[in-house]
């Protein structure tokens, strides 16, 4: 009995050993070619929204800047004209810090880490 299970041992080691060298290479595939393909979609969509909100807030900044200069007429002239736009580099400050502040961590494979 002990010479009939020897055989058949190694049939089975040498048929796990495929088997093992077909579970590692899918393994790979699925652990680096899965969050790639994830990772530049999340990285894309990400780059658009940075871009988007930041010409917006530029915009917003701009006409925030504008608007104190048009209707704060003391500040245009003179030696103060430096306020409108140290009071759009706070504004500007403080939407930074609250942005910052909302910045959630997530992972690509949406897993508890």
């Amino acid at each position: 009995m002990a010479d009939e299970q020897q055989p058949l041992r190694r049939k089975d080691e040498s048929a796990s050993i495929g088997e093992v060298v077909e579970f590692v290479k899918t393994y790979a595939r699925q652990e680096t070619v899965g969050p790639l393909k994830g990772a530049g979609k999340w990285i894309a969509v990400g780059s658009a929204a940075a871009l988007c909100l930041g010409i917006g807030l530029m915009l917003l900044m701009l006409g925030l800047l504008r608007l104190i200069q048009s209707e704060w007429e003391d500040v245009t002239d003179g030696r103060l004209s430096w306020i409108p736009y140290l009071i759009v580099l706070v504004v500007t400050a403080g939407l930074l810090v609250l942005t910052i502040s909302r910045i959630s961590k997530t992972y690509l494979n949406k897993e508890a880490k």
